[in-house]
């Protein structure tokens, strides 16, 4: 199941980034070539931006290569390397769980509610940040995942 998610959001983020990089180009296209810019290219572009960083990041939780800080010394962290790895994947979880989850759905409901659009597009923008509960879930379902199965000998 891991690696069909993985397939799928790797092709979600590719896609987006490819839209994003097709609307930068036609605005400056548009700009420079046809003395006429195009009036969707921007949110376009800011809307993929979004996209592509929350569920890129989703993308790194599920292939490991998220930031870490290192706070405690390694020689500590070596000795008990299991109990930190499982705080770390706990924090994360709880943290993309409360925060965006939890908090993502509440922003797509308002902005619902209000029947919020965006300026040119005209699109709800609950359905623009419907992406902040889904890169949400993807964060902990890779943290959990990764928890529950890590191996025992490391």
């Amino acid at each position: 199941m891991r690696a069909t998610i993985d397939k799928i959001l790797e092709r979600v983020v590719l896609f987006v980034l490819v839209l994003m990089l097709l609307s930068v180009i036609w605005q400056v296209f548009s700009r420079y070539v046809l003395r006429a810019p195009s009036t969707i290219t921007d949110e376009i572009s800011s809307f993929s931006l979004i996209w592509v960083g929350l569920l890129g990041a989703a993308y790194a939780t599920g292939k490991h290569l998220h930031l870490a800080i290192d706070l405690i010394p390694e020689r500590i962290v070596s000795k008990r390397q299991k109990l930190f790895d499982g705080i770390v994947h706990i924090s994360v979880f709880v943290f993309a769980f409360a925060v965006m989850v939890v908090g993502g759905i509440r922003l797509c409901q308002l902005s619902f509610q209000f029947e919020q659009t965006s300026a040119t597009l005209e699109i709800p923008l609950g359905i623009i940040y419907l992406v902040v509960p889904v890169s949400g879930l993807l964060i902990c379902y890779y943290s959990l995942h990764t928890f529950l199965t890590k191996p025992k000998n490391n």
